[in-house]
């Protein structure tokens, strides 16, 4: 059996903007009212088909930040996304999509730490993060940058650890455990313990890239964010190995 490719930060990238674009014409639409099976334009937002939103805004800044300073740096990182919010940098064709935390955060310069400040505002930026060796204290201080209560670092922690042990085609017990919900059971808002589990649940009930993310966007509500979520790891959809680390669902609870 020949093994499959390494998943690589282009992978990671490329699936990223590919799943937010795919979600974009169909985001707060309710599951059940559309059915999305292609790339398609305007909807929602009135973007061009293949238009990215601040889920691949935020991720591209994130990784740009990496680039250029080789290690993490929050400050570095929040001057970025205030590039992008201000002036559009990182997008297409201007800024059309962010969240009330997001935006507070970087007007403030303090990530928010109330319990409603649990949106999937850093989930959706947090992949990157995966590809290099940031302890789980990294990843929550690059969380923090804009959602800092401790429902929204542990989300990311989890996540990143999550995509790691993909990489090396295990899965945990939790996420294993989702395998054949039913989708009733799934939620698909803003909240950032849903989109966690939604994405996973998309990633562990399909078997391949395409199928993962068109399952994403027609749970509609957040559709672009639960698409973009499970999308990092394109390559590696048919994993079933559980890992040696188990334990119950981090993400089927709200808090």
């Amino acid at each position: 059996m020949t093994d499959r490719p390494k998943t690589t930060l282009s992978d990671c990238i490329y699936g990223l903007a590919v799943g937010d674009a795919l979600g974009v014409p169909y985001e707060f639409r309710p599951r059940g009212t559309f059915e999305c099976t292609d790339m398609i334009g305007y909807g929602t937002h009135e973007q061009p088909a293949g238009t990215w939103s601040d889920d691949t805004s935020m991720t591209l800044a994130t990784c740009d930040s990496i680039r250029e300073l080789g290690y993490i740096d929050t400050a570095d990182m929040r001057d970025k996304f205030v590039c992008w919010i201000a002036r559009g940098e990182y997008t297409i064709d201007g800024v059309f999509d962010y969240g009330g935390t997001t935006a507070r955060a970087l007007h403030t310069g303090k990530g928010g730490s109330g319990e409603r400040d649990n949106g999937n505002g850093s989930l959706m930026r947090i992949a990157p993060l995966a590809f290099t060796d940031a302890t789980d204290e990294e990843v929550s201080e690059v969380s923090a940058i804009t959602h800092a209560h401790r429902t929204s670092t542990d989300a990311c922690v989890i996540f990143v650890e999550l995509m790691r042990t993909v990489m090396n085609d295990a899965l945990p017990s939790w996420a294993l455990h989702l395998k054949g919900m039913p989708e009733q059971e799934i939620r698909s808002g803003g909240f950032v313990r849903d989109t966690l589990k939604a994405a996973t649940w998309c990633f562990v009930n399909t078997n391949s890239y395409e199928a993962c993310v068109l399952a994403a966007v027609n749970l509609g509500d957040d559709s672009d964010t639960t698409a973009a979520v499970p999308a990092p790891s394109p390559a590696r959809h048919t994993v079933s190995k559980p890992s040696r680390r188990s334990g119950s669902t981090p993400c089927a609870e709200k808090s």
